[in-house]
């Protein structure tokens, strides 16, 4: 079978946007990740989504300014190597699939314990039938990218509306139950920047990046879509993902104690419908934290596949990953290596003594290599679009400014935030980053055996 193109113009703008809105997972996001800031930081929470998404809207200019100039499946792998050459290119590429390979358990997982929640309450902490739950869950999904962009985005639209339904209704509901009596008072303090101190911003960032990681699934589509709509796609994403989330964090600090949102572990939403509806209405959102996690799944497949189709392409990795479909104009191999891997990682958690400490593990170590492919981004488009600080200076500060801003937060926090974790992150984190050194030298010793038969 020989290599074919993507989908060209398959996508508009609209269907980019809703693309990057679910490629966060807003429900599942805060179902499983709210327990995890609010440990670390308590109301500051509020504050850290509210000026990491601002700081994120930097890393967003560099996408979308170099996606305009040069739209490639490969987005960070691509730009990063045509600016910084292609040993950073390559791991900026790396830095991204290893995040998508590590979601594939923090993602699967929640869908899991959620499933059960509805079927089978009593085993939600039963870890070795979480995992085959989730298993499903993965095969489903990647089944459905398989057949194509459109049919993936079609599904895309159809659980975004449905979870968007379902999730304010449950806001507007918990505001009018708990605004008078609220659970944590409101405070300003929760949004002043003097409230925090260099530990407990950083301590925040790092988890507040993995919010609003998934919205450059618009870039990855690139090739799928034209550029000035992915580049619109992406901003209004954006836009609406930092109202969203301060909102929501805002909303379930009215609504649970402390104490409720430890015990709450990855069902906080749960946690705050239970304590309004009466059942089966409170379950409606566990569905939407289902449909939420099924596509955030989707995205970061298409986002893993479209990298390694690009890599492949360019003769990083082996061309058999740069195989298109000729019918689905997918690259099917590469969307089976993310199955793949999602399945032996999947497994091998369940080794883990629970769900909780798994996800725990897994949102911090995908927050290093957020960090690291998405500050190089930053960095890259600030150089290439240098010029434009003695030409434009308007366009300097979305091009240039910004995105530097925004290399330079992601540098920091991952800096400051490393001697911090326990081994078992820096692990998943830095090592799986190292182990790109693999991929990189063996296809560099093809590349040179061909050139010598060449020759």
């Amino acid at each position: 079978m020989t290599e074919h193109s993507l989908a060209k113009g398959a996508l508009s703008a609209l269907e980019s946007t809703i693309m990057g809105i679910a490629g966060t997972s807003p429900a599942f996001t805060v179902a499983v990740t709210t327990g995890t800031i609010y440990a670390s930081i308590g109301g500051l929470s509020v504050g850290s989504l509210l000026y990491s998404g601002i700081i994120m809207l930097g890393i967003m200019f560099a996408f979308a300014s170099l996606n305009r100039v040069m739209p490639d499946a490969g987005a960070a792998f691509a730009w990063v190597g045509k600016v910084f050459g292609p040993t950073w290119g390559f791991f900026a590429g790396w830095g991204l699939m290893v995040a998508s390979a590590v979601f594939m358990v923090s993602a699967t997982l929640p869908a899991a314990t959620a499933t059960l929640l509805l079927f089978a309450p009593d085993q939600v902490e039963n870890t070795p039938l979480v995992t085959s739950v989730a298993a499903i869950w993965l095969t489903v999904v990647t089944a459905i990218v398989l057949r194509g962009i459109k049919h993936a985005s079609t599904a895309q639209v159809i659980v975004t509306v449905m979870e968007a339904v379902i999730i304010f209704t449950l806001l507007g509901a918990a505001v009018y139950m708990f605004g008078a009596k609220p659970a944590h008072a409101p405070s300003l303090e929760w949004i002043t920047p003097g409230a925090f101190t260099m530990k407990s911003f950083a301590d925040g960032a790092i988890v507040a990046v993995f919010f609003y990681w998934g919205w450059d699934v618009t870039m990855n589509l690139g090739e799928e879509t034209e550029p000035e709509d992915a580049s619109s796609g992406a901003f209004w994403a954006m836009i609406n993902l930092i109202v969203f989330f301060v909102v929501l964090m805002t909303v379930v600090l009215i609504s649970l104690s402390g104490d409720e949102i430890a015990k709450a572990n990855t069902n906080v939403l749960y946690a705050i419908s239970a304590k309004i509806f009466p059942a089966p209405w409170s379950y409606l959102v566990v569905l939407a934290t289902v449909l939420s996690t099924v596509g955030a799944i989707e995205t970061q497949i298409l986002q893993f596949s479209r990298s390694m189709f690009s890599m492949s392409r360019a003769g990083v990795l082996h061309s058999r990953y740069a195989v298109v479909h000729p019918e689905w104009q997918t690259p099917w191999a590469a969307t089976l290596v993310i199955w793949g891997f999602g399945m032996v990682l999947l497994f091998s958690s369940s080794y883990m003594p629970s769900v909780a400490s798994i996800l725990e593990s897994s949102i911090e170590a995908i927050g290093l290599q957020i960090c690291f492919y998405m500050g190089l981004t930053g960095f890259a488009c600030a150089w290439h679009f240098r010029g434009l600080l003695k030409t434009d200076l308007r366009a300097a500060a979305t091009q240039v400014v910004f995105p530097f801003v925004g290399g330079t937060f992601m540098a920091g926090v991952a800096a400051y935030t490393i001697p911090t974790f326990s081994p078992i992150v820096l692990t998943i984190g830095i090592g799986g980053l190292l182990l790109g050194f693999v991929p990189l030298l063996l296809g560099g010793w093809q590349r040179s055996r061909r050139a010598a038969s060449a020759a």
